[in-house]
């Protein structure tokens, strides 16, 4: 089988599928429209996110057999299409769901403690306690709305923090030792804190919205790492301000590039974001760990041989 690499990614994929005598061709700078004009050549593709792989792309690769995103969300190419086409689809939310856990409960008992805000004064000689004392995590509500790879590996994390755990997914039967499943109006109800593990679709673009914010019974926190859009930024914004949001820790951003590689847009909302207390912004890291370069790449190897060898 031939391939195509049009991301780089831990160096594991190449040397394994070679071992494998399967045949890869690597592109990191060609366009979409110069890759559009090859891809018929290809039985496969691995893919992040540089190019999408929309309608015309999907028809022009007459021979794909199968699409690899080394990463979990697949909003960047046209799952419809694809299965349509009988191209299989694969992606590694495994390899990175631990990344994710921590970066969100670290992100989480920075913004709480206000450990960096207080760490920064301390530096600058301001020697300040009352005005820095912290929020704890034991004893509160943690609902999560997504419960897949990144939604379990979450709840297990805040459960070693004396937290009681609710979610929220659309499949039913989920409840395990770590976390309860409840109806999305018991959550809005019950949750302290409130965390995103979702994809983003037509369904969960700005689920949490004006509406949203306004039927969460008690003032609360909120964490995304999943999609920037499954957030209206200027609700978010609002609500900060309020104190109905008590603060946001937030890995991804509503402005991001369709890449995840920089911010496309500048405006009011995302200044007030990026200069207040109440919030932690990071640049789409929380899967972007060390450890989760190789696990993700190991993950599509490991899918790859198992389907086509």
């Amino acid at each position: 089988m031939k391939i195509l690499l049009l991301d780089k990614n831990h160096p594991l994929i190449t040397e394994q599928l070679l071992a494998k005598n399967f045949v890869l061709e690597e592109d990191f700078t060609s366009s979409y429209d110069e890759v559009c004009h090859k891809i018929e050549n290809y039985d496969g593709v691995i893919i992040r996110s540089r190019i999408p792989l929309d309608k015309n792309f999907l028809e022009k690769g007459k021979s794909l057999k199968f699409i690899a995103r080394v990463g979990a969300g697949m909003e960047n190419i046209d799952i419809p299409v694809a299965e349509k086409l009988g191209i299989q689809l694969i992606n590694s939310p495994e390899g990175n769901r631990d990344s994710v856990a921590e970066h969100v409960v670290g992100m989480l008992l920075i913004l709480m403690n206000r450990l960096f805000i207080a760490s920064q004064e301390v530096k600058n000689g301001i020697w300040l306690r009352e005005e820095n004392r912290g929020d704890e995590l034991l004893g509160k509500t943690v609902g999560l709305i997504g419960y897949g790879n990144m939604g379990k590996a979450t709840a297990k994390r805040f459960s070693g923090f004396g937290c009681k755990v609710i979610f929220h997914d659309i499949l039913p039967g989920l409840s395990d030792d770590y976390a309860s499943q409840v109806s999305l109006d018991e959550l809005k109800k019950s949750a302290d804190i409130l965390s995103l593990h979702i994809p983003l679709t037509s369904e969960t673009n700005y689920l949490v919205n004006e509406k949203f914010i306004s039927e969460m019974k008690k003032d609360f926190y909120l964490v995304n790492t999943a999609r920037g859009k499954n957030v209206e930024t200027k609700y978010l914004v609002e609500a900060l301000k309020s104190g109905k949001i008590k603060g946001a820790c937030l890995d991804v951003l509503e402005y991001e590039k369709a890449s995840f590689e920089n911010l496309e847009t500048e405006n009011e909302d995302l200044k007030y974001l990026l200069e207040s207390e109440k919030t932690i912004v990071t640049p789409h890291i929380a899967g972007w760990t060390h450890q989760s370069k190789e696990k993700l790449a190991q993950v599509i190897v490991d899918k790859i041989i198992a389907s086509y060898c």
